[in-house]
């Protein structure tokens, strides 16, 4: 990869994120993008983007993921954006059946990871004299179900995603005067492998009778606005909530 502005993307290798990194990197830029266990999805990727990308491969709740992945980033060139991705639901199914193994996991990633990435971002980018000319940007991947709090599927999921909301609408009034843009991405459903995961492949299908557009989203349409929020075209945007939801 050689030198350039670089954005870190969490969750590179699939669904959303996969779509987010070669969106970015049609806009020119480079992606460092991380994967937990999919050495092959980011391999391929790799070959297919070229110099513009790099994976590697890296469990974002450890204790040392955000210094290592900055300092990884900033050996490509200057880091001027953070997309917080990753994130698990847990198996679909009723709250009371919720163990505490899946609790602690979805909390870990979907909040805790995040909190401390945006944390390692502003430390590197406020010690700096200047910012570049269109600022640093975060953007984070909430979730429709911030709103809805998905009975009887993922409570806990969506109060994670609820408070990674809260959390954007902090951090950009605190960072604003630093340069530093923080927004929110609030996908509706969207047709990923993520329902798999969660223990229901067809879930996507079942529940686009719900959005007034008649389908889930894809992962396309996501990236779409994820590029958007981190371009200078939403250079006066701060502390949103963008709803890509299909009218939900």
């Amino acid at each position: 990869m050689t030198s350039r502005r670089i954005v870190v993307v969490t969750g590179g290798t699939r669904g959303i994120g996969r779509s987010t990194v070669r969106r970015l990197c049609a806009d020119g830029l480079g992606v460092v993008f991380t994967h937990s266990s999919s050495d092959a999805d980011a391999a391929a990727l790799e070959d297919e983007l070229g110099d513009l990308v790099r994976g590697v491969r890296l469990d974002v709740t450890e204790d040392d993921a955000p210094e290592r992945l900055f300092d990884l980033a900033e050996s490509a060139g200057e880091v001027v954006g953070l997309v917080n991705n990753a994130g698990v639901t847990g198996r679909i199914g009723p709250f009371t059946e919720l163990t505490d193994a899946d609790l602690r996991r979805v909390v870990e990633v979907n909040l805790v990871a995040p909190v401390r990435l945006c944390r390692e971002a502003a430390r590197r980018w406020t010690a700096r004299a200047t910012a570049p000319p269109a600022g640093w940007v975060i953007v984070n991947v909430s979730s429709v179900a911030s709103r809805t709090g998905s009975p009887h599927e993922y409570v806990a999921y969506a109060a994670t995603k609820a408070a990674v909301e809260t959390m954007t609408m902090g951090l950009a009034r605190e960072l604003g005067p630093a340069g530093i843009r923080v927004n929110a991405v609030s996908p509706g459903t969207i047709d990923t492998t993520i329902h798999a995961r969660a223990g229901e492949p067809g879930r996507a299908q079942r529940v686009a009778a719900r959005v007034p557009m008649g389908r889930p989203g894809r992962p396309e349409e996501i990236a779409e606005a994820i590029a958007w929020l981190l371009s200078d075209r939403a250079s006066y945007v701060n502390g949103a909530v963008l709803n890509v939801d299909g009218g939900l």
